[in-house]
């Protein structure tokens, strides 16, 4: 059986792009073999309150942040909708371009999957798209309800991300840094250094633009 093209998919704010996203996606592009790991800044998150800085500085800071790292890719496709970023659209847009030959691989944290229930279209996303579960250490998919019901009827092991272009489930644990955005942010506004927890481009453009304070 012929093994397909497999791209990662890998949402999220990035307000701003950290060191932990970045080793992350890194890690799991390796870890599954895939062809393609694709970072998408999300312009107006559904489920979450605005962002602080803007889509296109967000974008920016990413865009600074993978120069030197071909491995990683930015995808601005949510950034051109002015609507809510919903995941379902971003998978219906990339299978009707990448047509049904290619693998596509949505990654979200334990957080996330839990809450997949009260996404738009949620029931739909399994059929575009394998999802990666990425452990996250405070987190645990509920035991009962609808995401767990999901993970029961469509966990597979990683070689299922080769055969098929979407349907599959699978658990990964990448090497998770401890940083968050949030602590970021409130750092920053604290008047501390941010340096080391992203990217040093990413933190001249932080300092120059005045981001966060």
């Amino acid at each position: 059986m012929t093994t397909r093209k497999k791209i990662g998919i890998f949402g999220g704010t990035f307000d701003p792009i950290h060191i932990g996203h970045l080793r992350m996606a890194l890690e799991l592009k390796r870890q599954l073999g895939l062809d393609e790991m694709r970072l998408l800044p999300c312009h107006k998150p559904p489920h979450r309150d605005a962002p602080q800085v803007d889509s296109a500085q967000r974008s920016e800071m990413l865009r600074i942040a993978l120069q030197d790292c071909p491995e990683l890719q930015l995808d601005e496709r949510e950034l051109q909708r002015d609507k809510p970023s919903y995941t379902y659209d971003t998978l219906t847009e990339l299978r009707a371009e990448l047509g049904e030959q290619v693998s596509l691989v949505l990654c979200m944290g334990e957080d996330a999957f839990a809450g997949l229930p009260n996404w738009y279209c949620w029931t739909e996303i399994i059929r575009l798209a394998h999802i990666v579960v990425i452990a996250r250490p405070g987190w645990a998919i509920p035991e009962l309800g609808e995401a767990r019901d999901l993970l029961n009827k469509h966990q597979r092991d990683a070689k299922s991300l080769d055969y098929e272009a979407s349907g599959s489930i699978v658990l990964a644990s990448p090497r998770l840094l401890p940083i968050s955005a949030t602590e970021i942010r409130e750092q920053i506004l604290a008047g501390n250094s941010a340096q080391f927890l992203v990217p040093d481009a990413v933190w001249n453009y932080i300092k120059a633009k005045q981001l966060y304070r």
